[in-house]
């Protein structure tokens, strides 16, 4: 920052470099928790808006205990998940790596606008080879995709994305994958009203901004030489560079975010008990199931939202008891 007066924190978090636009909207968990049930431990749906309700608060530590609290409530639509594959992973010394992958017969028609289909294959014979090399295989995960049509975002495409598989032993996270392999799976089969889930999305993308904006830079005295909404001074003589802690005018938003520990308020079947007058601002109607988080999640409406088994959540979890929803 170079010679000041007085001093003061650095401007921005290095946690979050680069700050620059993802490369993709569907977000990337990069771990799994390890679940005893066989069952996935994710899902994902469409961020519709928000709105607000009273719950009754269940924390024995807090002072409201027992009393009816405000609670900002975020809403997602979630249609059921259709999986398409099976992927088996081995561990190498280099990392889990591709063992194999199965391919279900039954797809949806708009899954060829995402990916290259492949056009023979036999699902039964690739399930016999996984089996006879169960004691090679390290993980498995299934491959799932979104349907749009059901939700009410505006497109036909849907998102394509990995989601492991809870499970004691790798027999018995085979014989659910088996199970599922072709069919959808519901947002109930997956998780309950009470737990707590982590979430990820793409957060809202402002465009290019200056530092003041980016990093919250003080602005300058309007007696100030050449600007005001700058960096005072960007470094030092020596070196003689421009470091890369210095704020700097560059991409604001669109970049990926992990929130731990949003609790699921309630999850239902019927949009249309949620759905306000007219629809969700920006969004629309939902039709089908949805689910409801305590807070706010990242990102604008229609934006994919990922949610996982919480890696740092409580043990234990109750339903919550709710006693109103604004609609």
């Amino acid at each position: 920052m170079g010679h000041r007066r007085k001093s003061a924190p650095r401007r921005g978090s290095l946690a979050f470099r680069p700050r620059a636009r993802a490369k993709s909207l569907v977000p990337r968990i990069r771990y799994w928790p390890e679940l005893a049930e066989p069952k996935l431990c994710g899902f994902a749906g469409y961020k519709a808006g928000m709105t607000y309700g009273f719950v009754v608060e269940d924390n024995p530590s807090s002072p409201n205990y027992g009393k009816e609290v405000f609670c900002p409530i975020t809403v997602i639509d979630a249609p059921p998940l259709w999986v398409c594959c099976v992927r088996a992973y081995e561990r190498t010394v280099n990392g889990l790596k591709t063992f194999t992958e199965v391919w279900s017969e039954n797809l949806p028609k708009d899954l060829d606008r995402v990916l290259t289909l492949p056009k023979t294959f036999s699902t039964q014979e690739g399930l016999k080879k996984i089996e006879e090399n169960l004691d090679k295989i390290a993980e498995l995960r299934v491959i799932v995709c979104t349907v749009p049509r059901e939700a009410g975002v505006p497109k036909k495409k849907p998102d394509v994305m990995e989601i492991s598989v809870g499970g004691k032993t790798i027999q018995e996270k085979f014989d659910y994958v088996k199970s599922i392999l072709g069919k959808r799976v519901d947002v109930s089969e997956v998780f309950s009203e009470g737990q707590y889930v982590d979430v990820a999305a793409i957060t809202k993308g402002k465009g290019f901004a200056g530092p003041v904006k980016r990093f919250g830079v003080r602005i300058l005295q309007k007696k100030s030489r050449k600007t005001k909404r700058g960096v005072g001074c960007i470094g030092p003589w020596k070196p003689a560079t421009v470091m890369s802690t210095v704020p700097r005018a560059g991409q604001m938003g669109f970049a990926q975010r992990i929130e731990f520990n949003k609790r699921i308020i309630k999850i239902g079947s019927n949009g249309s008990e949620i759905t306000p007058k007219g629809g969700f601002h920006r969004y629309g109607v939902i039709r089908g199931p949805y689910i409801l988080l305590k807070g706010s999640v990242p990102g604008p409406p229609k934006r994919l939202i990922r949610l996982r088994y919480a890696v740092r959540g409580p043990e234990s979890f109750q339903k919550p008891q709710v006693t109103y929803i604004h609609v």
